[in-house]
């Protein structure tokens, strides 16, 4: 069954009979389906229709396949590509995976083969597609001009929180509980130029002493009772975005001295481990 009934499959291949075998199976399986014999003509088709996959041959008279591929790319990067290629001809298929593509099929294929693969190329294009457009609607939402305040007061703070949002400068904000801490650090992140990276929260002060080490710096298989794997702490999470940390006051001193060795160097240690490993993160802190 389709991934969405109707979706629009752009099929570019200059064997006339393969054309038609792979139009049949598709608009069997209730995908709509546009028929191209030529590169360039399948461009032409690509940019003035929405199409949800492209299955293209590689080799065709005029725009080769793989110059479809990267044209098609350049304009729709989520749109997927299956590109077909002949037996012995592996080496270019995996060259178009390089390029982009999201799956190649070997000539002499089947049904469910194509079918199979044109499912999963439908599927992974959803998913980037609804991925970008929440990154969108979230990064829309916290944008500074977004943030409500109409008082003289809130007016400066949020001048103050934009100039701060242009650099890369760690952020202590200050405030009663409730006051809407969180939100400008999401404005400060969303607004700025790691805005398309993680943002990471953490509450300080709902964090046990005992766990709060292993929860922010992470730790080495084997190096406490329960550590069965090595993990990630949430500063490496949130590796070239921002970590926010709510609360910071209530951090043990103990940590504080690792903290600081975060803002000095960039660096974090695991439990567990000697070595110091390399972050880029943006820390915004609140109390």
């Amino acid at each position: 069954m389709p991934v969405r009934k109707g979706s629009t499959i752009l099929v570019a291949d200059d064997d006339d009979s393969l054309r038609r075998v792979l139009e049949f199976q598709l608009r069997e399986e209730g995908y709509e389906v546009l028929s191209v014999a030529e590169g360039l003509e399948a461009l032409n088709v690509f940019t003035g229709r929405e199409v949800d996959c492209l299955i293209t041959d590689l080799r065709m008279p005029g725009l080769t396949g793989l110059e479809l591929l990267r044209r098609v790319s350049a304009i729709r990067g989520e749109t997927p590509v299956i590109v077909i290629t002949a037996y012995g001809d592996v080496e270019t298929a995996v060259e178009a995976m390089r390029a982009g593509a999201f799956d190649y099929v070997t000539k002499p294929f089947n049904r469910d083969q194509i079918l199979m693969t044109v499912e999963k190329a439908l599927v992974f294009g959803q998913t980037v597609s609804e991925n970008r457009q929440l990154r969108r609607l979230v990064h829309e939402r916290f944008r500074l001009e977004n943030v409500v305040g109409t008082s003289a007061r809130m007016q400066r703070v949020l001048e103050l929180v934009e100039r701060v949002s242009r650099s890369d400068v760690t952020v202590l904000i200050t405030g009663e509980s409730g006051t809407g801490k969180e939100i400008i650090a999401k404005g400060i992140h969303f607004s700025g130029a790691r805005s398309s990276r993680p943002f990471i929260v953490v509450n300080c002060a709902a964090i046990p002493e005992t766990l709060i080490e292993s929860e922010l710096f992470g730790y080495k298989r084997g190096s406490f009772t329960g550590a069965s794997a090595d993990a990630k702490g949430k500063f490496e999470e949130a590796s070239a975005g921002t970590i926010f940390l709510d609360e910071v006051s209530a951090m043990p001193t103990t940590l504080q001295s690792k903290l600081l060795r975060v803002l000095q160097e960039q660096e974090i240690t695991r439990i567990g481990e000697s070595a110091p490993r390399k972050v880029d993160v943006r820390i915004i802190a609140a109390t």
